[in-house]
């Protein structure tokens, strides 16, 4: 094996792995019940704060990991860090961020917690999934070029 199929293999090998922890730590949270999810939302309900809990312990450890990482020179598997350079709102983004949240709402699932609820397949989740997929199709079309 040379040295690129052995680094190829072995981004490859960290993202899957990346992945699997990811699922598991939704599925150990409880976000792959879209339950729990409009629970949170349920502000003038019965609230269920567990959502909030599993957003700051992400936010925390994006704020500690970012800090170690960076005195870094190169990422472990690459050459640079890929960092979005956009930085001003747009009408897209801010359209985007409106669906994305409808959408949460309405279903109780975001991405993540959907792909990893594959497995309990049921009709609001194919539903969710099925537009989720559109939704990719028509930001493709619309992309500028």
């Amino acid at each position: 094996m040379n040295q690129s199929s052995k680094s190829r293999w072995m981004k490859t090998a960290a993202g899957y792995t990346a992945g699997l922890l990811f699922g598991l730590g939704l599925a150990v949270s409880g976000m792959t019940d879209p339950a729990r999810v409009v629970g949170f939302l349920d502000v003038a309900g019965v609230w269920d704060p567990t959502l909030m809990f599993v957003l700051g312990g992400a936010v925390v450890t994006t704020f500690i990991g970012y800090r170690l990482v960076f005195e870094c020179s190169a990422p472990l598997l690459g050459s640079v860090f890929q960092l979005p350079t956009k930085r001003e709102l747009d009408a897209k983004l801010l359209g985007g961020a409106a669906l994305f949240g409808i959408g949460w709402g309405l279903s109780g699932f975001c991405p993540g917690p959907a792909i990893a609820s594959i497995g309990g397949l049921s009709l609001p989740l194919l539903a969710m999934l099925v537009t989720m997929v559109l939704g990719w199709f028509a930001a493709k079309r619309m992309a500028v070029p």
